[in-house]
């Protein structure tokens, strides 16, 4: 669900080293903490001085100088009675952090979504990840995304040992990894997971951050704890804020409270001084759980609808909801959803699973905090049902509903994907996603197509499968010479029938049985061709542009499973 469309003109993830870094947001001001390798982008040295980052080099003091310079200084502080380094919060999450925490180095390839049969330069990048239970290694998906080669490091060893990536979750930011290696578990220690913190609770944030090669620990307290837009997966759902740095390179870290784990370090808010975010416990949890029950990544559920406060008097009159009766108006609903088979427009949803929901669409939360109702719907399992009190038109009702992972007409991201592609006579045709949106640039909302950008953000999809198919580009030949203008547009029908998807579209020209083939496009404009004419240009025309074939890998399976 989309929140302020002016806030995603502002959105950027500037942490990778990229020709065009990916752009996956959708808070502004937020950004991705992960460190590029240090012979890719040489990092500006700064003291930090706000809350006494400790790095830790040969010595597992937490003192710049020796071993015995930390024991002088303890024993000083124990004469005077004040607390020494050794009792302080920092010094015990260092203790327990040292065989848990292990540095991350991937190697990645994105592919070019304008140029989709083909993948941008690999980069290098590095990140944290700590030690669970069970041999596993978590860390934050946007350190693997479109990962190529993944290494994993010990606090101390020099040895870098491969590790394969487990499962991905791009919604919530977190990635689970596993090393073969018996060498590499000997000696680690596994980290308990805990609860969510309290507000101003202290947390202390372990991870390789930018400026060194060794571990660091930042410690701070809890600011706030309610959803936020994730940048990588441009998701809605819980986080934790804290006033320490994270930093490039803290990405995937823990942040430790006590002797347990309360989150997962990720991203920091863009132009403010130590303002950072960590994925609390109740995602963790859910994304492992999903997991071990169902082999792989299951997702967040939605309930598919898109609702109103009803903070006005008038309005809550208008739909005859009673003094005591609090809740939302449900706007629009996705038809793909189970809920749109007994939910409409106009309802006032009341409570949720027999938790009443407010006037402005929050839910109470621990002690005297509230939250948005969404959270109740993430933490959901697919398939999972929930039971809705509705409003409708004065009388009451109770709804179970069927909760799942709800997919965009137009997809947000596509990591570990191969874009879809179809060439036919140099016209280069694609499925319209943000990605693909984000290659115009920084300032993609304003500078992409506006109506592709509008149908991208605000567009529901009306059947299972559906997707909007753009005319990406013309490349040039006598065969389409004076339709490179038509660039940029949807293409709506092949022949007089209306295109459901790239598959749909492949199929229709293949298939073609007439001498001319007629493409329909926005703004009432038209090309024709004559097909065999067409055909045979294809062939040129990727020699020409050395481009390996006309279609896309899974184009062509289906291709072949057709034929069959």
């Amino acid at each position: 669900m989309i929140r302020s469309l002016r806030a995603l003109r502002k959105l950027s993830v500037s942490c990778r080293p990229s020709p065009r870094p990916p752009r996956f947001s959708a808070s502004p001001l937020l950004s991705e903490s992960l460190s590029p390798s240090p012979h890719l982008l040489l990092p500006a040295f700064s003291l930090c001085s706000t809350f006494g980052t400790v790095s830790l080099g040969g010595n597992t003091s937490g003192y710049g100088g020796n071993a015995s310079s930390a024991a002088e200084a303890e024993e000083v502080g124990e004469e005077e009675g004040v607390v020494s380094y050794r009792q302080t919060d920092a010094y015990a999450a260092i203790e327990l952090a040292l065989d848990s925490v292990v540095k991350v180095f991937t190697v990645s390839s994105s592919p070019n979504y304008f140029l989709p049969w083909q993948n941008k330069s690999q980069r290098e990048s590095m990140g944290s990840g700590f030690v669970l239970p069970g041999q596993r290694i978590v860390t934050n998906a946007h350190v693997v995304a479109d990962h190529t080669f993944v290494l994993v490091r010990k606090h101390g060893s020099p040895t870098k040992y491969k590790a394969e990536v487990q499962a991905i979750g791009h919604e919530c930011d977190l990635a689970l990894l596993t090393v073969e290696s018996e060498e590499f578990w000997d000696g680690m220690r596994y980290l308990e997971l805990g609860d969510i913190p309290y507000l101003q609770e202290a947390v202390a944030v372990v991870g390789y951050p930018q400026g060194g090669d060794n571990i660091s620990v930042t410690k701070g307290v809890v600011s706030r704890v309610e959803p936020t837009q994730y940048v990588h997966g441009a998701s809605q759902l819980m986080a934790i804020q804290i006033d320490a740095a994270i930093n490039p390179g803290n990405s995937g870290g823990p942040a430790i409270m006590g002797d347990r784990v309360a989150g997962v370090a990720f991203q920091n808010l863009s132009g403010a001084d130590n303002i950072g975010y960590i994925i609390p416990v109740p995602i963790i949890k859910h994304f492992l759980d999903g997991i071990e029950e169902k082999g792989n990544y299951v997702g967040f559920c939605s309930l598919g609808l898109s609702c109103q406060p009803t903070e006005n008097a008038q309005l809550r009159e208008h739909f005859r909801m009673r003094s005591e009766m609090t809740g939302v108006l449900v706007s629009k609903v996705n038809p793909l959803s189970d809920a749109h088979k007994v939910l409409k427009k106009d309802d006032i949803v009341l409570a949720f699973d027999g938790v009443p929901i407010a006037n402005d669409g929050t839910v109470p939360f621990r002690n005297r905090e509230r939250i948005t109702f969404d959270h109740l719907v993430s933490m959901k399992k697919p398939e999972e049902k929930a039971t809705l009190t509705v409003l409708r038109e004065g009388v009451e009702h109770e709804f179970n509903i069927t909760l799942r992972p709800l997919q965009p007409l137009v997809p947000v991201h596509q990591f570990e994907k191969l874009p879809s592609y179809y060439i036919f006579a140099g016209l280069v045709f694609v499925p319209l996603t943000q990605p693909y949106l984000h290659e115009y640039g920084e300032d993609w909302y304003n500078t992409s197509p506006r109506r592709l950008c509008e149908r991208a953000l605000r567009e529901l999809p009306k059947k299972a499968g559906e997707q909007l198919i753009v005319l990406s580009q013309v490349l040039m030949d006598d065969i389409n010479a004076g339709y490179e203008r038509l660039a940029e547009l949807q293409v709506k029908k092949v022949n007089g029938v209306e295109v459901g998807n790239l598959k749909h579209l492949c199929r229709l020209v293949e298939d073609c049985i007439e001498g001319s083939l007629r493409l329909d496009l926005d703004d009432e404009r038209v090309i024709v061709l004559n097909y065999q004419n067409a055909k045979m240009a294809t062939s040129r025309i990727l020699k020409r542009h050395r481009i390996p074939s006309a279609m896309s890998s899974d184009l062509v399976n289906e291709d072949a499973a057709g034929s069959n």
